[in-house]
């Protein structure tokens, strides 16, 4: 093995384990050595065994195939099957801020994102639009049992979820983001507040209303922060400097959602998967392909954070046209009944 490779996994490795115990430590412990034996793999002064690797790699899923780059048409994902957790909005909210908190932990990061209908970390900002995204998936999309029979109704969050959101969006707003909204953005949100509506999955039929009105709120908010290019939790005042935030409009469809992020020494990207689950890959051939599409997709769209008034004046305009039509559409089937 040539040691810069070695090293490469070691790099791996120490982000993996977000520096909550030493390298001596975790790989000794793992390959049942001693600490000074591990550093001297570190330092390069020492190759790693075949049997070595074979056991690092397969405990921090590390693929030799992308680290050697041996086929380059071949990419290495990683996900998180459903089948193995019980869903709850908790633990699918705890994993995005372990995810955040990789990033967030590395030096200049930054976030390139394409959104897909919704921008989910904005969502947080908004917890119960959260939850009936999540439990709209958890229901109609992935049919799970616990949700046979179950109507929509207006809950009180739990503790831990509420503060796993926050400490999401937390993160999410300390880390600067360039973003691309197309002409998509909400309408498969609304037309899902309408389908329940319809399909009586609402415990109570007006807060088919009551989401629209809140969607409304988190679409002022948006605007808000797309007005000073500054991303800041909703109800809270901006912040002078960081929290960086550019916003771009796609005349066109994004076609799929992606958060690629970049920091002083590694790239990754997540696309979305099964409606909201993710795929994630550190594979550099195909990141680098990928920045290639995303600044192709900014020089063709248009800049409307602090810049383009009339622009963003009319796409935000758009937005709560459509949002109110369904609002007023629901309301008068309402009082009809």
């Amino acid at each position: 093995m040539r040691i810069d490779h070695q090293t490469t996994i070691f790099e791996i490795i120490k982000r993996k384990t977000e520096g909550k115990d030493s390298l001596g430590n975790i790989v000794g412990e793992i390959l049942s050595i001693s600490q000074d034996a591990v550093y001297r793999r570190f330092r390069g002064e020492t190759l790693l065994t075949i049997f070595e690797l074979e056991k690092l790699c397969k405990h921090f899923e590390i693929s030799l195939d992308s680290l050697f780059e041996i086929n380059k048409n071949a990419v290495l994902f990683d996900f998180r099957q459903l089948n193995e957790y019980e869903f709850s909005m908790a633990r699918y909210l705890e994993k995005i801020v372990k995810d955040l908190q990789l990033i967030k932990a590395q030096k200049n990061p930054e976030l390139v994102i394409t959104v897909s209908n919704i921008p989910l970390l904005q969502l947080m900002n908004f917890p119960h639009l959260v939850r009936f995204k999540l439990f709209f998936w958890a229901k109609t999309h992935l049919q799970m049992k616990e949700y046979e029979g179950k109507a929509f109704a207006y809950e009180k969050l739990p503790e831990d979820s509420f503060a796993f959101g926050h400490e999401a969006l937390r993160l999410y707003n300390s880390i600067p983001s360039k973003e691309i909204y197309d002409s998509s953005f909400l309408r498969g949100f609304v037309d899902e507040v309408y389908y329940y509506y319809k399909a009586q999955h609402f415990e109570d039929p007006a807060y088919a209303v009551y989401m629209l009105e809140l969607l409304g709120r988190f679409v002022d908010h948006l605007e808000a922060q797309a007005i000073i290019g500054k991303k800041f939790i909703s109800t809270t005042e901006p912040p002078a400097s960081g929290n960086d935030f550019e916003m771009y409009k796609n005349d066109t469809l994004n076609g799929n959602g992606a958060t690629m992020y970049r920091t002083a020494d590694h790239c990754g990207l997540y696309i979305t998967h099964n409606l909201l689950n993710f795929l994630h890959t550190t594979d550099k051939v195909y990141i680098e392909d990928s920045i290639k599409v995303l600044n192709k997709q900014m020089a063709n769209a248009s800049v409307i954070s602090v810049v383009n008034e009339k622009e963003r004046n009319s796409y935000f305009s758009k937005v709560r046209n459509m949002i109110n039509n369904m609002k007023k559409k629901i309301e008068l089937d309402l009082e009809e009944e």
